[in-house]
């Protein structure tokens, strides 16, 4: 479990792709004293790691995560957002973050808004119908506050050290993002059901 606050911004130092899935090596002061098989959140995405040194880290992606995230674009060199799993002695800063994602948006514009920037994406109808205004959602794995929403997307506002701390910041149109909806919307929906 994880709270959607980044810890650090790796860097892709190496991709090796075959049929069965994608090794990914992350560069990261995260790798110092991580434990094999200890979870870690790439994007939004929990991946199980292995250190590979003090300074970078492995983590497997099978075929189904590359299906269901934008990781099957990422290239050597792309920074990417890394939070280690939540303890039961830390804040709850952010919201319950599983790292299971939803869907992928894409980034439709980039406003600036005072010292903010705003960014809207749209996203899939099977991710949108648990979206809320004012209520909380994880874009590659960054914790944020949905300040809008359309029929076919939603808005959220950064701060200037979400802008600083993450990869967000880089964020421009065209940008595909990683999504993952609050965890209660789901369980609510699914005893509704019944």
């Amino acid at each position: 479990m994880f709270t959607g606050i980044v810890q650090s911004v790796g860097r892709i130092e190496r991709i090796d792709r075959g049929g069965d899935g994608a090794r990914i090596t992350i560069a990261s002061e995260l790798a110092d004293g991580m434990d094999a098989g200890e979870s870690i959140a790439i994007n939004g995405v929990c991946l199980t790691a292995l250190p590979a040194g003090t300074e970078s880290f492995r983590a497997d992606a099978m075929n189904e995560t590359l299906t269901r995230t934008s990781l099957a674009e990422a290239q050597q060199g792309t920074s990417v957002n890394l939070e280690l799993p939540l303890r039961p002695s830390d804040r709850l800063g952010g919201h319950i973050v599983q790292g299971h994602v939803d869907g992928t948006g894409t980034v439709t514009s980039v406003a600036d808004d005072g010292f903010a920037r705003i960014l809207e994406v749209e996203a899939p109808q099977q991710v949108l119908r648990y979206v809320v205004e004012k209520g909380s959602i994880a874009i590659d794995g960054v914790s944020l506050t949905v300040t809008g929403l359309r029929p076919r997307s939603f808005t959220v506002s950064l701060i200037p050290e979400t802008l600083k701390r993450t990869t967000l910041g880089q964020a421009r149109a065209g940008t595909r993002v990683n999504l993952e909806v609050d965890l209660l919307a789901k369980y609510v929906e699914r005893l509704l059901a019944r």
